[in-house]
C-alpha cells in the first residue's frame, strides 16, 4: 500500500476497555486501546498470549461469552457503532460486515455436514441466495479463490487436512465479500509449508476483493511478510503502532525490540535471544508501565507513571516514556 495515499476507513477502536468479572475486582483484558484499520490493508495484531488481541476481536465482532464485557468505549464500523446494535440488526452486521477466521478450524466446522452444505447455510442465512443454481456457482468461486477443487464441497470436514479445513473457513468467512475480516491465528496449527500457503491465500484474498483485514498472531515473520501495518500489544494495552517496514526496520518500544530479537534468523547464527520473566497479572497490575519489571532500559518516570501512546514519528506510536526524553 502506498503510505502516502489515504484509502477510506472502515473500522475505528475508540478507548475500548474490556473486564473479566472474574473476582473481587475485574480483570482488565483491554486497556483503552484505540486504533484504525483502513480499506485493503492488512494490519497485524501482536503480542504474548494473554495481552487482550483475541478478546479485542471478540469485542468488535460482539461475541464477548461471560464474565467478559464491554465497559466502554466506542467500534466504529464505517459509520455504525457495533456496540449499540440491537439484536436484529447485529445478526445482519455480522457476516456481511465483518467476519471471523477462526483459529480451530475443526472446531469451528460441523462435523456432521458437507462442505457445501454448511456454505450455502451461510450464505442463505445471512443474504438472498438468487435460487440454487446462483448459489451453486458462487460456492464454486470461493472454491477455487482459496485454491480447493470444487469436490471438495461434497466431503465432510474429517475427510480433509489442516490446511484445507482453514481454507474452507476462509472461503466462508468471504462469502459475502464484508469489508472487515479478522483472522485470528489462522495458521498457528498447521505446519509451516501450509502455513505459507494458508498466508498467500489470506494475501491473494485481500488484494483481489479488497477487504479489509486484521491478522492476529504470534509469528512475527508472517507478520513481516503480511501486513502493511503492526500493532502491538502488552497487558491489555497498546504500545506501538507503526508501518511493518518501520517496526521491523526501527523498532521503538523495548518490547517490540525483543520480540522481534526472539525470532531465529537464517542468515547468521546467533544465540536464541531469550527475555527474562513473563507477563503480569491483568488482576494485579504493577505500578507505572507494565512492561517496566521486564524492561532493558527503565527509567525514573516508569515505575510512577503510565506512559501515553503518542506519535513520536510520522505515522509511528509509541507507549514509552523514551519519547519524553
Amino acid at each position: 500500500m502506498n503510505p502516502e495515499q489515504k484509502p477510506p476507513l472502515v473500522l475505528r477502536i475508540q478507548d475500548l476497555l474490556v473486564h473479566y468479572d472474574t473476582g473481587p475486582a475485574p480483570v482488565v483484558a483491554v486497556n483503552r486501546i484505540s486504533f484504525d484499520v483502513h480499506r485493503g490493508e492488512i494490519l497485524g495484531l501482536v503480542g504474548e498470549s494473554g495481552c487482550g488481541k483475541s478478546t479485542t476481536a471478540m469485542a468488535i465482532l460482539r461475541l464477548l461469552q461471560p464474565p467478559g464485557r464491554v465497559v466502554g468505549g466506542r467500534v466504529l464500523l464505517d459509520d455504525t457503532d457495533v456496540l449499540k446494535l440491537g439484536p436484529a440488526a447485529l445478526r445482519a452486521f455480522r457476516w456481511r460486515r465483518v467476519a471471523l477466521i477462526p483459529q480451530g478450524a475443526m472446531n469451528a466446522l460441523n462435523p456432521v455436514m458437507r462442505i457445501r452444505r454448511q456454505l450455502a447455510d451461510a450464505i442463505a442465512a445471512h443474504a438472498n441466495a438468487n435460487g440454487r443454481a446462483a448459489l451453486r456457482a458462487r460456492i464454486g468461486e470461493l472454491m477455487d479463490l482459496v485454491g480447493l477443487p470444487e469436490r471438495v464441497g461434497d466431503l465432510f470436514p474429517h475427510e480433509l487436512s489442516g490446511g484445507m479445513k482453514q481454507r474452507v473457513c476462509i472461503a466462508m468467512a468471504v462469502a459475502l465479500n464484508p469489508p472487515l475480516v479478522i483472522a485470528d491465528e489462522p495458521t498457528s496449527a498447521l505446519d509451516v509449508v501450509v502455513q505459507r500457503l494458508v498466508a498467500m491465500n489470506l494475501l491473494n484474498i485481500k488484494n483481489t476483493l479488497g477487504n479489509a483485514m486484521i491478522l492476529i498472531g504470534h509469528d512475527m515473520g508472517l507478520m513481516a511478510q503480511l501486513t502493511d501495518r503492526v500493532a502491538v500489544m502488552y497487558a491489555g494495552a497498546m504500545v506501538e503502532i507503526a508501518p511493518t517496514r518501520a517496526i521491523f526496520g526501527r523498532p521503538m518500544h523495548p518490547y517490540t525490540q525483543q520480540l522481534i530479537e526472539s525470532v531465529p534468523s537464517i542468515k547468521v547464527k546467533k544465540a536464541l535471544r531469550v527475555f527474562p520473566g513473563g507477563p503480569p497479572d491483568l488482576r494485579n497490575l504493577p505500578p507505572g508501565c507494565p512492561f517496566a519489571p521486564r524492561c532493558g532500559c527503565i527509567g525514573p518516570q516508569c515505575e510512577k507513571k503510565i506512559p501515553p501512546l503518542r506519535e513520536c514519528a510520522p505515522n509511528h506510536w509509541m507507549a514509552c516514556h523514551r519519547h519524553d526524553e
